[in-house]
Order: C-alpha cells, then structure tokens, then sequence
C-alpha cells in the first residue's frame, strides 16, 4: 500500500505541476510554437521559390539550347541539299561525257576501218599501178 501510495503522491505532483502552468504561459508557449512554425514554413516556401527559380532558368537555358539546334540542323539540312544538287549536276555532266566519250570511241573505230579500207585501197591501187 506505501508503494502504491508514493506512486499516487508523485502523478498527483505532477498534475498539479501541470495543472500550475498558468493559462497565460500556456499561451505564450503555444505563440512561441507558431512562430517556429511560421519560420520553418517560411524557409521551406523560400528554398522551393529558389529551386523554382533555378528550374525556370534551366528550363530557359535548354530551350536555347534546342533552338539552337534546332537552326544548326536547318542550317545543315540546306547544306545537303544544296550538296544533292550539286552531286546531281555532276553526275548529269558525267553522264554526258561518258555518253560523249562512248560516242567518240564509236567514231574512233569507224575512222580506225575506214583507215583500214582505205589503206587496203591505196596498197591494191600502188600494187595495180606498180603492176601497169
């Protein structure tokens, strides 16, 4: 019965200590949490204000940098085509030498038989002549 009796004596003490925290510490306590909490709030809304503001600016930063991208590959894209073009005017010229060429090989060896004939002419006509 003691024990239980020291037990009660001491929750009795501290209600009453408790209960002995006058209203108006009470309330200056609770203001005291509030403004800790306003603080804490406030920070936290400043820190994601300037992670917000550094994602903006990386947000700006990549949009630069794909439009600038975006111009280098208009810029390259005109150059292959202008290069096709060019490729293709070449290929249109080469086209036509090699048909320009084949021509004159044909020309060539129609001059080479009629050379021939010709020469087969002049010896049958010097053979004739040195015959006569």
């Amino acid at each position: 019965l003691q024990k239980e009796l020291l037990k009660y004596k001491q929750e009795a003490r501290n209600l009453q200590g408790i209960k002995n925290i006058s209203p108006q510490d009470a309330l200056q306590q609770r203001l005291i949490q509030q403004d800790t909490s306003v603080l804490q709030l406030k920070q936290e809304l400043l820190r994601a204000n300037m992670d917000k503001e550094e994602l903006h600016n990386q947000n700006v930063d990549l949009q630069r940098k794909v439009e600038e991208r975006n111009r280098l590959l208009a810029e390259y894209k005109k150059e292959l085509c202008q290069k096709d073009r060019h490729l293709q005017q070449h290929q249109s010229k080469l086209d036509e030498m090699l048909r320009q060429l084949s021509e004159a090989s044909y020309q060539q060896v129609d001059l080479e038989r009629e050379l021939e004939h010709r020469e087969a002419l002049l010896a049958h006509c010097m053979k004739r002549e040195a015959e006569e």
